[in-house]
């Protein structure tokens, strides 16, 4: 093989794997100004922004292995979205879960679906603000598979 096969993109061999059971919570923070939460959480004339983000999450986690070139399709067997508004503190905590039984982990499908979740209250808030952002994605904790457990310090 020469060193250009060998730096080929490919997914990772996973069938010798044991199917287990695995868990992934992911979360991210919108930042946006107290009135731009209060307007998200009061409703628009779309309907209600935290319900759409909600959704927009569930939808991205079975749409993970079409986004992420290396990631395979995982059997989810269970996902959760929450969406947590703080208007004083101009911001909505959003968390996702993901639960599996399969070879591979659900890591990227949890922070997946947390991104896409905090990118539909973008386009929500977009009308009034801008400014608004995403920051701190990250993995809070992974239950299962050879990696063992972890949890975010």
């Amino acid at each position: 093989m020469s060193d250009r096969d060998e730096r080929a993109a490919r997914m990772v061999e996973v069938g010798a794997k044991d199917v287990t059971d695995r868990v992934a919570v992911a979360e991210c923070v919108f930042i946006a100004e107290e009135e731009t939460i209060d307007r998200l959480v009061a409703g628009t004339p779309k309907g209600d922004p935290m319900e759409a983000a909600r959704i927009a999450g569930l939808m991205a986690v079975k749409r993970t292995p079409d986004l992420l070139p290396f990631c395979h399709p995982v059997a989810v067997t269970g996902a959760e979205v929450a969406v947590a508004p703080d208007p004083q503190a101009g911001r909505v905590v959003v968390t996702a879960t993901v639960r599996a039984t399969d070879r591979t982990g659900v890591e990227m499908e949890a922070m997946t679906a947390a991104a896409v979740a905090a990118l539909s209250l973008y386009d929500a808030a977009k009308a009034f603000e801008r400014s608004a952002r995403i920051a701190d994605l990250r993995l809070v904790e992974k239950r299962g598979g050879v990696g063992g457990d972890y949890r975010a310090p």
